[in-house]
């Protein structure tokens, strides 16, 4: 008859012999702070259980490692063995299947999660109820032909541009009229010097002055009435 354990020799003992795999007493000393038992305590345990011969142990310089003895278990024969690789692969589907469904839970989880809650849908329809009469009042009004700007208003935008146009083409003159008498003499190719300088003149970027002269003449052009019928 074993001799009797006291109650932390007992759960050391049991804790040893049910991971069945080396441990040094502080991973024994870790795994059993729940139950109150100090390392200190585990050390002296380890070495009891070891000298009586309840577990196994080996030297590793000043380490220790301990084992349950292997002669307690009984050896599984080929045909227990084959059985139990069989049921660690069912396991091991079983587990990657509810991966899976964990990974599908959690994106659908974070899709409903990303959507307005019923409060956050009903402050955006009444936010948006709210702006109807201004968009139907707008709407009314371009549907009637009211004049949307004043003849003052016009006028003050049209006086506008045709000031930036005529700065525009003055400054565009005094330009070409600089660069033709800084270049006369220059005998270098005038598109590599604007390349070098960054030069760019409109016409390098598309764009002609005589379009937006155009543009202020066609506003100001009365549209041709239609004959009565």
């Amino acid at each position: 008859m074993p001799p009797k354990l006291s109650t932390n020799e007992g759960i050391v003992l049991d804790f040893i012999n049910e991971q069945n795999r080396p441990l040094n007493a502080q991973n024994v000393a870790d795994a059993l702070q729940k139950h109150g038992i100090k390392k200190v305590s585990v050390e002296k345990i380890l070495s009891t259980l070891g000298d009586k011969g309840q577990i196994s142990f080996k030297e590793y310089g000043k380490q220790k490692i301990y084992l349950a003895r292997q002669d307690q278990f009984e050896v599984p024969n080929a045909e227990e063995l084959d059985r139990m690789r069989k049921e660690n692969e069912q396991l091991q589907r079983e587990i990657n299947s509810s991966k899976t469904l964990i990974s599908e839970l959690e994106a659908e989880l974070r899709s409903v999660q990303s959507n307005l809650t019923d409060k956050q849908i009903k402050l955006e329809m009444e936010k948006l109820n709210n702006e109807i009469p201004s968009l139907e009042a707008k709407l009314s009004t371009l549907k009637s032909g009211a004049t949307l700007i004043t003849s003052e208003e016009k006028e003050k935008i049209e006086s506008a541009y045709t000031l930036k146009t005529g700065l525009w083409r003055k400054r565009k003159r005094m330009f070409k009229d600089l660069w033709d008498m800084i270049t006369e003499a220059v005998p270098k190719n005038l598109t590599e010097l604007k390349e070098e300088l960054g030069i760019e003149l409109d016409e390098d970027v598309g764009q002609k002055i005589e379009d937006y002269c155009n543009l202020t003449v066609a506003v100001k052009k009365p549209m041709a009435k239609r004959p009565k019928r």
